[in-house]
């Protein structure tokens, strides 16, 4: 959820596991291909993140009806962990699910549903949409960028003040005493604000918390039964392995680890602080991209992505969902998150069909990318 954490897990584990112009549409009449049954590959991706320094490493996989679990090092198959960033895909779609009930239309000015909220240093509510907040076009500032908040909650601070409660309005007042990335709609950056203030529409909009519109919208209708919205519980439910942090970004072979399990959800809210496990991820992403949570005009929408860097024209970021374009061709859509102690990657062919969902116990060494290359391309991690 830091920036740099952000920029390794989301432009290393977005651009990397995760993150076009247009939406993908599944051929019509295709015959479905067939279900993968050899995951040595994917299971040797776990080891090699662990051989290299990886506490422990999870990941789960299907394939049509076929299911397979893979570990390396302390995790177990059904471990629970904080999701991070994948925490967006939720609340995108609730705001989507808003949108097609009438109650909110995504190009509404922020400043309608957040009257006085995005504003200073150049940050107007009245000319950023909520649709731009959702596909980081909004240039809103990142509160995860601003040095002192890194500090505190990033650093060796983190261990004074991890128990800290933060409001959303706290958040973004920090982002507002910088000056925004660029002007709304010129360009494209990745801001946690943006969903902070996401997860703030939405409770104006329903007049819940927004954790409880996940909950009521996508958690008990799809039966994640370990998938939760902890809001101020520091607590990790059972079962889990401890999360580890070096709790500096320039860790070396001996930089101490702190176990970094428990910490108050408040410093992410809507931008990352979920909990779930590889199971109820492909459950969520699979029902996502099949339909089932979203009319196809919305997924549409949804699906409908932005270039995010000239380097990498095969990725593309949408309404809390990314998509990316493999060594082999093939195109994954979901997210990357991270947060402390924690790496997470969920990613899904676009027709629901083949999908993983995996998690480091760590946040400062790691990479999904030969995980996901392992899994839908069949290219084992090298050396």
């Amino acid at each position: 959820m830091s920036a740099a954490r952000t920029a390794r897990t989301v432009v290393a584990a977005t651009l990397v596991a995760g993150l076009a112009a247009t939406a993908l549409a599944t051929p019509a009449l295709a015959a479905p291909a067939p279900a993968k049954q050899d995951h040595a590959a994917t299971q040797q991706a776990l080891q090699a993140a662990v051989d290299a320094g990886v506490p422990g490493a999870v990941a789960q996989a299907r394939d049509g009806r076929e299911a397979w679990t893979g570990t390396a090092g302390e995790r177990k198959g059904n471990d629970r962990y904080r999701v991070g960033s994948i925490t967006k895909t939720f609340v995108a779609t609730v705001l989507l699910q808003l949108q097609a009930e009438g109650r909110i239309d995504l190009d509404d000015p922020v400043e309608k549903w957040l009257p006085g909220v995005v504003q200073g240093n150049g940050h107007d509510g009245r000319k950023i949409t909520v649709r731009q907040l959702l596909n980081h076009t909004s240039g809103v500032y990142s509160v995860t960028s601003d040095p002192g908040f890194q500090k505190e909650i990033f650093g060796p601070g983190f261990l004074e003040h991890r128990y800290d409660r933060w409001t959303p309005k706290q958040l973004v007042d920090i982002a507002m005493t910088h000056a925004p990335d660029f002007a709304p709609g010129t360009a494209w950056n990745y801001s946690n604000t943006n969903y902070v203030l996401a997860g703030m529409v939405i409770e104006k909009v329903t007049g819940r918390p927004y954790g409880k519109s996940v909950e009521n919208r996508i958690i008990k209708p799809l039966k994640l039964r370990a998938t939760s919205v902890p809001g101020t519980d520091v607590r990790m439910p059972k079962p889990s392995s401890p999360a580890w942090s070096t709790l500096s970004l320039e860790a070396g072979p001996n930089t101490p680890v702190h176990d970094v399990s428990k910490l108050s959800p408040t410093l992410a809210y809507a931008a990352g602080e979920m909990i779930s496990d590889s199971n109820d991820l492909q459950t969520f992403y699979r029902a996502l991209l099949k339909g089932k949570l979203l009319p196809k005009a919305e997924l549409r929408e949804m699906t409908t992505t932005i270039p995010i860097h000239p380097d990498f024209p095969g990725a593309g970021y949408g309404l809390g969902l990314m998509k990316q374009k493999l060594s082999c061709g093939k195109e994954v859509w979901g997210h990357g998150g991270g947060i402390h102690g924690s790496t997470s990657d969920a990613q899904v062919t676009r027709d629901g069909n083949h999908s993983i969902a995996l998690n480091f116990n760590a946040d400062w060494t790691g990479s999904s990318e030969s995980v996901l290359e392992a899994e839908f391309c069949d290219v084992a991690p090298k050396g």
